[in-house]
């Protein structure tokens, strides 16, 4: 293909060669650099494109796409573009032969709830025929395969490709979780969304790797709605009308507040043995019963969000009803079952806003007590750990502080900050760091009635340290801790 025909909806300058030599792939990783590509020269938080220009000339690249000046050397043409990220995302369009318009694409921003809300979305919509794709923070699901997810949003080349193959799979529709990042690093670029929804906003991803300032957080929030045709929004987040202040399409919004469009109201918890759940009536534009097996209101919020789009595509109530009372995402309060004196669940609270949001929730199904296994993930913000430790010291009638992903740090000294954090509060907390360990003594220790949350990790499969991803799934962990403390009583019993 013809180089113009990757940059038509883009504006940019010839440097060196010629806008109509011919390419053979679209690459923007040096080491994947081959003879007759053209290599898009992205500057990244650790690397700089820019850096390996002469590199990949020297390999064998047609075209080089800068935004800086480069020495590229040899025969190659050189574009430059105002911002390589941008680029990318309008050439790798244009290079899968713009799937996205072939497609309805749903995007779904917002603190929490996101992925919880996609895999509602879908499943209601497969319900009445269609055929949906999904991209979000655990997996790219395209017909039956299943891809695990790097990122929630991926990039912008990684995007089109997961687009086109789904319309070969014969997709008609694809919902995507849009983090704050993929919006500011362009990885949705040039894709007109059908809806895009906001769900809430809390001050996460704040650091010197994520956004500089709460108010940076929230601008990339709103870039959502200034490429969509319908944006739906949680009109009781209290940074609604921030997030949207420029937005640029028709507004409709959900929630339990009277100005609703869409609202739910009479809202009960449902408590049973290993069962947590709840029921509401949903009024304004729609008006039916809803019954979903997850508890809590930010359950009711997932819900009503998934509502809000399916109604939309014209989904009968019963369907609805049918799809959300079955509606299980793995790591998002995931009951486990380990005995029946008290009950066990995983969940994917990583923040300080996500725990207390499930903290609060459990509260008001009046357990004995709350029991919360936590860690914080290493070359993240501290403040995270400082916050997350005050949270659960607050709300938690004990915790245990243990491991995540330590990264290039030392556990015991995330740890260490997680406790500084809870010693400002009254909480009873221990510290085991070996993750599996810390499971061991909940389950040992837990009381009738005790609610024991596993937190932080969800649906991750693996612990990352030093650089290394190594196999560890919490259920995993659950399973063995069960088969072992089996085993032992097993042993003493034969012992008398």
């Amino acid at each position: 293909m013809r180089l113009t025909h990757l940059l038509e909806r883009l504006e940019y300058e010839v440097i060196e060669g010629s806008d109509v030599t011919c390419v053979t792939e679209l690459i923007n990783d040096s080491r994947k650099v081959t003879k007759g590509c053209v290599f898009v020269c992205i500057s990244g938080a650790v690397s700089d494109g820019h850096a390996y220009a002469k590199e990949a000339a020297g390999k064998g690249a047609a075209a080089l796409v800068v935004e800086k000046e480069v020495e590229a050397g040899g025969d190659v043409t050189v574009i430059r573009v105002r911002d390589t990220r941008y680029a990318l995302a309008l050439m790798s369009a244009a290079y899968f032969g713009y799937p996205a318009e072939k497609l309805k694409v749903i995007g779904i921003t917002g603190t929490k709830g996101k992925t919880t809300t996609t895999y509602m979305v879908k499943s209601i919509l497969e319900g009445v025929g269609h055929k949906v794709g999904l991209i979000g923070t655990i997996e790219a699901l395209i017909g039956e395969k299943s891809i695990p997810a790097n990122n929630t949003t991926p990039e912008s080349y990684t995007i089109h490709k997961y687009f086109a193959e789904m319309v070969e799979a014969g997709c008609d529709s694809v919902v995507m979780e849009v983090s704050s990042q993929g919006l500011m690093l362009h990885r949705t670029a040039g894709i007109l969304f059908e809806i895009g929804i906001f769900t809430n906003l809390g001050e996460d991803h704040i650091g010197p790797n994520e956004h500089k300032d709460f108010e940076d957080y929230k601008r990339c929030k709103g870039l959502l709605f200034t490429q969509c045709r319908l944006g739906i929004a949680n009109v009781d987040d209290p940074w609604y009308e921030d997030v949207f202040r420029d937005a640029t399409c028709k507004v409709e919004t959900f929630g339990f507040s009277k100005k609703a469009d869409l609202r739910a109201t009479d809202i009960e918890h449902i408590t049973r043995p290993g069962y947590l759940g709840v029921r509401y009536h949903v009024n304004g534009l729609m008006d039916f019963d809803v019954e979903i097996d997850i508890p809590g209101d930010f359950s009711v919020y997932n819900s009503l969000t998934a509502i809000a789009v399916c109604r939309h595509y014209d989904v009968p109530a019963a369907n609805i009803q049918k799809a959300l009372k079955a509606a299980k995402v793995r790591g998002r309060i995931e009951m486990v079952k380990v005995s029946d004196e008290f009950t066990m669940m995983i969940d994917y609270a990583h923040n300080a806003m996500s725990l207390e949001s499930l903290l609060h929730t459990l509260r008001d199904y009046n357990p004995e007590r709350i029991v919360t296994i936590f860690g914080c993930g290493g070359n993240r913000s501290k403040t995270r750990r400082f916050e997350m430790g005050e949270v659960s010291g607050r709300m938690s009638d004990f915790t245990v502080i243990t491991s995540d992903n330590p990264r290039f740090e030392e556990p015991q000294d995330i740890i260490n900050d997680i406790i500084t954090g809870i010693e400002k509060t009254d909480g009873e907390y221990i510290a085991v760091c070996d993750r599996k360990e810390a499971i061991r003594y909940a389950i040992e220790h837990g009381r009738p009635g005790d609610v024991i949350i596993l937190a932080g990790k969800g649906h991750e499969t693996y612990q990352e340290i030093r650089g290394v991803k190594y196999d560890m799934d919490d259920r995993v962990l659950i399973r063995e801790v069960l088969e072992e403390l089996n085993e032992q009583k097993g042993k003493q019993t034969a012992g008398r």
